[in-house]
């Protein structure tokens, strides 16, 4: 539907955009949020730089990984250490809140509006700050839940606690044995529920997750429609960018915000119902925040 070729890059005058985007926010009779990797960046929650360097220093020094991301996927010699990593992995990335107050600040302006959001990420940050859990869709999975590596069924389970075992009692780069996360119904290893290949798990809260978002786009059909897309760039645009630009072209009334460092842009069919800005996703709703009071519905 939509040309690569024939894209709008950051849109307007800066100040002028941010005003743009807290009138459309508080004229929408309905907000629809999709969050990439870049809205938790601007929280905080980076993998490279000091933060890694914190918590992974001696598989630095080992291994001479440069950043969380790509140390995840080397082929480590026993399961015990690559639970070592990964138990501090997902500790740090779900476990823990967010360094910036980024993602409380946008449920401030959002709670008193019929909203949803649908997000690539993986870290729960959208359920830690408030939002209603029966209002977000985790299309890619959850930090917090382990799956079969089979997969021998369609469940996924809770890890908090024995994540917080494995980063509290490793030692020299290794979990004890008998930490290791086995599945209760076929005694396979268990792994993390993230949509990596055909393997991953859409369990019954995923199922049910997709079924309300379904729903509530059904039912707003038509309406004065904010699409609110944060930090999200071209690794899996199908999933958000270009529904996004898809149903704002098929509703007159809807109007698309794309605040993205580096990737702010839309398709010209769209620009003129379309902000972008290129800017810190922290910045602009800080800013946003600021500019007036939160629409009451």
């Amino acid at each position: 539907m939509f040309s690569r070729t024939s894209i709008t890059r950051s849109i307007g005058n800066y100040s002028e955009n941010i005003k743009r985007l807290r009138d459309a926010l508080d004229t929408a009779e309905a907000v629809v949020i999709g969050a990439g990797a870049g809205l938790s960046a601007a929280a905080g929650f980076t993998y490279s730089g000091e933060r890694f360097k914190k918590h992974f220093s001696d598989f630095i020094d080992k291994y001479g990984f440069s950043d969380m991301y790509s140390g995840g996927f080397y082929p480590f010699e026993t399961t015990e250490e690559f639970w070592a990593y990964w138990s501090r992995y997902i500790f740090i990335n779900r476990y823990t809140d967010a360094p910036k107050p980024v993602y409380n600040e946008l449920f401030e302006l959002v709670k008193n509006k019929d909203y949803f959001v649908i997000t690539t990420n993986v870290d729960h940050c959208f359920q830690k700050s408030g939002f209603d859990k029966t209002r977000l869709f985790y299309t890619q999975g959850d930090y917090g839940l382990f799956q079969c590596s089979v997969p021998c069924c369609d469940e996924t389970f809770d890890n908090e606690e024995i994540i917080r075992r494995m980063v509290d009692e490793q030692t020299d780069m290794r979990i004890p044995s008998e930490l290791l996360p086995i599945c209760p119904h076929c005694g396979s290893p268990l792994t993390m529920n993230l949509r990596a290949d055909d393997k991953f798990v859409e369990d019954k809260g995923w199922h049910e997750a997709a079924k309300r978002y379904k729903n509530f786009l059904q039912t707003r059909s038509g309406k004065r429609i904010l699409f609110l897309e944060l930090g999200v760039g071209y690794n899996t645009p199908v999933i958000i960018k270009y529904p996004f630009w898809r149903m704002t072209a098929e509703n007159p009334n809807a109007v698309y915000a794309c605040v993205n460092c580096g990737e702010a842009a839309c398709p010209n069919e769209i620009a003129n119902r379309s902000i972008c800005i290129d800017a810190d996703i922290g910045e602009i709703v800080s800013k946003i925040k600021k500019t007036g009071a939160i629409y009451e519905r």
